[in-house]
């Protein structure tokens, strides 16, 4: 039975209730108590930074370079935060609110709420650390708005919020590295959990400059491994980026939840052919000041400045008014896969849509004009002046754009379509970010927890901080209260030697395989099956094909891969065939958790559950739960559901209109 600890008592009196009678560590006891985290994204790094100031002795895994390079590096857009700086009536209540309905009231209330209370205390501990925040004339911190939200709630960097973020996390990482608190193992890829009396006790890591395997003890183990997005080859994540971490964890009994529930971003670049390893995301914050549409012709071959405005559908704007082009991402995305499936798209491959700051431009530019006074300004002044203003807020977007396609979007409408990007689904972990292994914590994208089947515009860093610097580090003591009579156990330990030689028998398995196909290749097919049957929509036929495809391929790659090199030695071929292998059989799991929830909600369309109008249509009173699967061996795994109790926001058919 899945206890996920929820404290008694209001909605809103829960987090401070539990903070005021958790248990604790003495500091003289946290000396002697030693933390393994994996990954130094946000989530990670703040975790280490926050758990090292307390006290405890940490060791930092990262398999890139240094703890800089984690992906978090490439958020753009923002993060939010309650604090009503614009006076336009937002609430913790309203984030709370905000974020429960953009998931499709898929997400666990209490979790939900406790990351809207702490999200105010984010901005003041970022600001603290010298983060650029964009700022008002005045000196007040900026805000902007995103997706599914009728307030301006999010805080930014111009574009590149994740990178600001992640050096402040990193710069207090550091500090607690100088004290000699915090030790970092860059290079170092987390290849098996080990357990030890139903606990989990440490770690084996392959160094991937040596390829020899190392074995490391921690009372506990946090993971903060980020998103598996890269199980459908092409996405908006960094090429490195894995699950692999979180699938060792489930393999040794850690659940894993909701992994159907991926997430479609709306703005990113179009793909352009059969080249490409990655997209590249464009922010979502785009959406805040530029608007989007189609012709309303068919198959319309005319550039978009020779389309007329009444000749142009913006349809987000005509089929939900209320939000226009804010809809939250699932939307958004599947209006423009049904405008381009219609044969309303634009570009060379017409799957494609324009996102355009004409309107923006001249808007902006108005107004700077009658800042400067400038009477009855020619349109000429109207376009300086507010181009000025757009490549303050938006400028390295707009270069970045005009970098990879070659076109200066200050003068013709940007081309967009939608692609894979966050992962809802993750491992299972409780009220505390404690999986169901003792002593094993997952945070930020790595966990299940608070965005249900679609998450919200800048809520990723937003968690990632929240379980890192607020939640963790009160919730870990909880646990560790009862572990200080443990010594620290040798890696000497019968649990270590043999979970090494699992680890070395497998890298051995692949690497004798020897046959003629690269893992690049398996990975790519594996994400054209993900993609084309468990993309932006699924159905039960195109899933079960799914399913029996995966299983093929998994069979053949680990009769045809091949993998050059030597094991003990730098071997970037080695690394990729290891993650693939675990992406084949996530891609089989999150293709059988979508065939069972026969249901549309968020992220997760069912072709054969939705509305007249085609949006998700929910099925509360059969898929209220979190889905919680269990590894029972290959092709297998057993279905555990944790009910989903709404006291406060109460399921209700989501309109956006």
């Amino acid at each position: 039975m899945l206890n996920s600890k929820i404290p008694s008592g209001d909605l809103d009196k829960k987090w401070s209730d539990y903070k005021g009678h958790v248990k604790l560590v003495n500091p003289a006891n946290k000396r002697n108590l030693e933390i393994i985290i994996i990954g130094t994204g946000l989530a990670g790094a703040s975790a280490a930074a926050s758990l090292g100031e307390l006290g405890y002795k940490v060791k930092a895994f990262c398999f890139q370079d240094s703890p800089r390079r984690a992906h978090s590096i490439a958020a753009q857009g923002g993060i939010n935060a309650a604090k009503n700086y614009q006076n336009d009536g937002d609430s913790v209540f309203r984030l709370f609110y905000d974020t429960i309905k953009g998931g499709d009231y898929r997400s666990r209330e209490a979790n939900v709420h406790r990351l809207a209370e702490v999200s105010a205390n984010i901005i003041d501990q970022c600001v603290a650390q010298g983060v650029p925040f964009a700022r008002e004339y005045g000196g007040l911190l900026s805000n902007r708005s995103f997706g599914g939200t009728q307030v301006q709630r999010t805080f930014y960097a111009a574009g590149q919020t994740g990178q600001q973020l992640l050096i402040g996390a990193y710069q207090a990482l550091e500090r607690q590295v100088a004290l000699g608190n915090v030790k970092i193992y860059a290079r170092h890829e987390m290849l098996d959990i080990v357990m030890i009396e139903g606990k989990a006790r440490g770690i084996i890591a392959r160094n991937l400059i040596t390829g020899k395997l190392e074995r490391y003890f921690g009372h506990a183990v946090i993971l903060g491994s980020g998103g598996y997005g890269n199980v459908f080859y092409l996405s908006t994540n960094a090429m490195g980026s894995n699950v692999t971490a979180a699938w060792k964890a489930y393999k040794k009994g850690a659940y894993f939840s909701n992994p159907c529930f991926t997430q479609i971003h709306p703005t990113c670049i179009p793909v352009t052919g059969d080249h490409q390893s990655k997209l590249t995301l464009m922010s979502e914050s785009l959406r805040n000041d530029g608007r989007i549409w189609v012709p309303k012709k068919q198959n319309d071959t005319r550039k978009a400045t020779e389309i007329p405005q009444d000749e142009r559908d913006y349809y987000l704007e005509r089929r939900y008014p209320a939000y226009g082009n804010l809809v939250p991402r699932d939307v958004a995305s599947r209006a423009a896969k049904e405008r381009c499936d219609a044969g309303f798209g634009v570009g060379s491959s017409k799957q494609a849509v324009y996102l355009d700051y004409a309107s923006a431009i001249q808007r902006y530019g108005k107004m700077e004009c009658s800042k400067h006074g400038i009477e009855d300004p020619t349109d000429e002044e109207i376009n300086k002046h507010g181009k000025e203003v757009v490549k303050e807020k938006y400028g390295n977007l707009f270069d970045m754009y005009e970098k990879i396609t070659g076109e200066n979007p200050y003068e013709v409408p940007m081309r967009i379509y939608p692609a894979v990007h966050y992962t809802m689904g993750g491992l299972w972990v409780d009220y505390e970010l404690m999986t169901n292994i003792p002593g094993l914590y997952a945070l930020g994208e790595a966990n299940f927890s608070d965005h249900g089947a679609n998450r919200l515009g800048a809520s990723a860093l937003m968690q990632g901080l929240a379980d890192g610097y607020f939640v963790v580090p009160y919730t870990i003591g909880n646990y560790l209260s009862g572990e200080i009579g443990v010594k620290t156990i040798p890696t000497t330990h019968l649990a270590f030697e043999e979970a090494e030689k699992a680890v070395a028998d497998r890298i051995q398995k692949l690497k004798n395989i020897n046959g003629t196909q690269t893992a690049e290749s398996f990975h790519k097919r594996l994400g054209k099956i993900m993609w084309d049957k468990c993309g932006m929509a699924r159905n039960e036929k195109g899933l079960k094909e799914a399913i029996d495809e995966i299983r093929e391929l998994k069979e053949e790659f680990w009769k045809n891969v091949r993998v050059p090199g030597e094991i003990e030695e730098m071997n970037p071929e080695l690394d990729k065939a290891n993650r693939v292998a675990d992406f084949i059989e996530l891609g089989e799991l999150i293709c059988i958790d979508a065939l069972m929830r026969r249901e549309s909600c968020g992220g997760h369309f069912r072709e054969e559950m939705q509305t007249e109008e085609g949006e998700a249509k929910r099925d509360d009173e059969n898929f209220s739960f979190v889905s919680a699967w269990e590894y029972k061996g290959d092709g297998a795994p057993e279905l555990h559901k944790e009910p989903l109790v709404f006291e406060v926001a109460h399921p209700s058919q989501r309109s956006y209109k």
